[in-house]
C-alpha cells in the first residue's frame, strides 16, 4: 500500500504546471499535495509501470470483463503486479462492477429503474460514470454525464483524485442544461454522497442505481469511453492536466456537434438533444 501511495504522490506532483498562470500554492492545494513537496525531487514513476498501466488500460477498454488473472495472462505479467497496478489505476473487472468508485461505506441504496424501459426521448435517462485517462507521466479521472437517447455529453469534469467534488460540479453544470426524469449511476461513493444525491432530489429526479451483477447497465457510457479513448486519448500523450482538459474539451465539442452516429440516423448528438427529434 505504501508503494501505491508513493506512486500516487509522485504522479500528482508531475501535474503542477508552472506556465498555467495559477500560483504554485493554489495548484498544490488543488492536487492535494503540500507546496514543499514540489521542491522535493522524488524518483519519477518507473517507466515500466507507466507502460504496464497503459497496456492494462488498453486491454481493459477492449475487454472490460477481464479480471486480474486474465489481464496478467494476456499481458504476460505477474498477477500480483497486475492487481497492484489495477488498484493504483482504480479499475477492476466488470464482474463485479469496475472498482473505480468502490463504496464500502453505509449509503442509501436506490432501486434499478431501467429494466425493460424503452429509451424514447431526450432527458428521459442520464447516466454518469467515471473512467481512467492516461497521461504521459500519470493519469487523471474523467466523469461524464450522458443523455442516453441522444448520446449527448451533457457535462464532464477531470480530477486527479476519486473525490466527490468533480462529480458534484459535473451534476451542477448538467442541471443548467436540462433536467432528466431518471439519473442512473453505480453505487460508488461519488454518486451516493449526500451532496450529490440532494442535487437530483431538489429537481425531483428519480435515482436509479446499478447493482452487483448488472455489468452492462451503463452500456451507453461504456461505449462512450471506448470512443473517447480510441479517437482521442490513445492518439495523444498529455503532458499536464491543463493539456488533457483542453484536448478533451475540443474532442467533446466535436463529439457532440460534429460526430455523426449510425444509431442516430447519421445525425449528431446535439441535433437530437437540442431538438428532441431522432
Amino acid at each position: 500500500m505504501r508503494d501505491e501511495n508513493n506512486l500516487r504522490a509522485r504522479e500528482l506532483i508531475t501535474h503542477i504546471d508552472k506556465t498555467s498562470g495559477l500560483s504554485l500554492a493554489l495548484q498544490s492545494s488543488l492536487l492535494g499535495v503540500s507546496r514543499s513537496s514540489y521542491y522535493y525531487q522524488p524518483e519519477p514513476i518507473p517507466i515500466e509501470d507507466i507502460l504496464a498501466m497503459n497496456r492494462i488500460d488498453e486491454l481493459n477498454t477492449k475487454r472490460p470483463y477481464f479480471g486480474s488473472r486474465r489481464v496478467a495472462t494476456e499481458l504476460d505479467m505477474n498477477r500480483k503486479r497486475a492487481q497492484r497496478l489495477m488498484r493504483v489505476m482504480g479499475i477492476e473487472t466488470l464482474y463485479p462492477k469496475r472498482n473505480l468508485s468502490l463504496n464500502n461505506t453505509s449509503h442509501p441504496i436506490y432501486p434499478y429503474l431501467l429494466k425493460g424501459l424503452p429509451i424514447t426521448r431526450v432527458n428521459q435517462v442520464w447516466g454518469a460514470d467515471i473512467t481512467y485517462i492516461r497521461m504521459r507521466y500519470g493519469f487523471v479521472y474523467l466523469v461524464a454525464i450522458l443523455d442516453w437517447f441522444s448520446r449527448f455529453v451533457v457535462s464532464w469534469r477531470l480530477s486527479t483524485t476519486l473525490g466527490t467534488d468533480f462529480c458534484i460540479e459535473a451534476v451542477k453544470e448538467a442541471l443548467t442544461k436540462g433536467i432528466p426524469e431518471i439519473s442512473n449511476t453505480d453505487q460508488g461513493v461519488q454518486f451516493t454522497d449526500s451532496a450529490t444525491l440532494s442535487l437530483w432530489e431538489d429537481y425531483d429526479v428519480k435515482i436509479s442505481m446499478d447493482h452487483k451483477g448488472r455489468c452492462f447497465d451503463n452500456i451507453f457510457t461504456e461505449r462512450l469511453w471506448r470512443t473517447v479513448k480510441y479517437e482521442e486519448v490513445y492518439l495523444k500523450s498529455y503532458e499536464t492536466v491543463l493539456e488533457a482538459k483542453q484536448n478533451l474539451d475540443e474532442y467533446f465539442t466535436f463529439y457532440n456537434f460534429e460526430r455523426r452516429h449510425q444509431s442516430l440516423n447519421k445525425k449528431t448528438p446535439a441535433e437530437i438533444y437540442l431538438t428532441g427529434k431522432h
